[in-house]
């Protein structure tokens, strides 16, 4: 119970980093996710004079996903007000071409205006609609929720940081005797720090193993799934493979860099 008790604040510091960390992953990856299915369905409206060799086009902008062209016949049902069928066939012989473009990627509001302007500069295309206030709006909020995340994650980082360095006091104020002892014995500075790099080690691997029950069975929950199902998107919670290993590293990284601060702060009493 000691020794747990002598542990604790440096394992909740590593699960709170490796926490944060984790979540600031799963936030990004759904944002990645949300603006593919935003660019599938998003779509830029063209209108063009001739029918538009969509092949030479797509070759050219590489922005572009592919290329639709939009029937007449919907255009001149929603204009039919009693118009008569000769004057409709003359109708849908003189209106112009209407196309769909459709992007590889959701673009940034500066993209969308160099695509806008690409695709003016052919003199058959007479007009490029591309919604572009709910584009814009859309897109700042998905911005200003990857920053609010961020944020987040920062102030979770540098409190958790205060922690560890409060853990770090405390650690030399105990292993100083120990050492001190230790090297009067004529121990080697390696066999007097090995205790504290064999603890802080085995404090990241319970801090991983923690971390790594909780994000499992985040990945698995029914309710955290149906949350992302019903935005429309598929993400990954907890990749035990690829995640593992960035939190192992991490844990055992921060771990030993706290060991490693005790024994080059410790000082020899003579």
């Amino acid at each position: 119970m000691k020794s747990f008790k002598n542990h604790i604040s440096l394992v909740v510091a590593l699960v709170s980093i490796l926490f944060s960390m984790q979540i600031f992953m799963i936030v990004d990856r759904s944002i990645s996710a949300y603006k593919d299915n935003l660019a599938m369905n998003y779509s830029l409206v063209v209108v063009s004079q001739k029918k538009i060799n969509t092949k030479d086009l797509l070759n050219k902008l590489t922005s572009l996903a592919t290329i639709e062209q939009l029937s007449a016949d919907k255009v001149i049902k929603k204009l039919n007000t009693g118009i008569s069928q000769k004057n409709l066939e003359l109708l849908k012989i003189t209106l112009p071409k209407f196309y769909k473009f459709k992007l590889k990627t959701y673009p940034t509001p500066s993209q969308l205006k160099k695509i806008k302007k690409q695709l003016l500069r052919y003199p058959y295309i007479t007009k490029v609609e591309t919604f572009s206030n709910t584009h814009d709006t859309t897109y700042k909020l998905l911005l200003l929720f990857k920053k609010v995340i961020m944020v987040l994650a920062i102030t979770i980082l540098l409190v958790t940081i205060l922690l560890i360095f409060k853990e770090l006091r405390i650690w030399q104020f105990k292993h100083n005797e120990r050492m001190n002892i230790m090297g009067l014995f004529g121990a080697p500075t390696w066999l007097r720090s090995a205790v504290l790099f064999r603890l802080s080690i085995v404090d990241a691997l319970i801090s991983f193993a923690i971390s790594f029950v909780i994000f499992s069975y985040l990945a698995a929950n029914e309710w955290v799934l149906n949350q992302f199902a019903n935005i429309g998107i598929s993400v990954v919670v907890f990749d035990k493979i690829y995640d593992s290993l960035i939190m192992l590293s991490v844990a055992i990284l921060v771990s030993i860099l706290l060991a490693s601060f005790i024994v080059l702060g410790h000082k020899e009493e003579v």
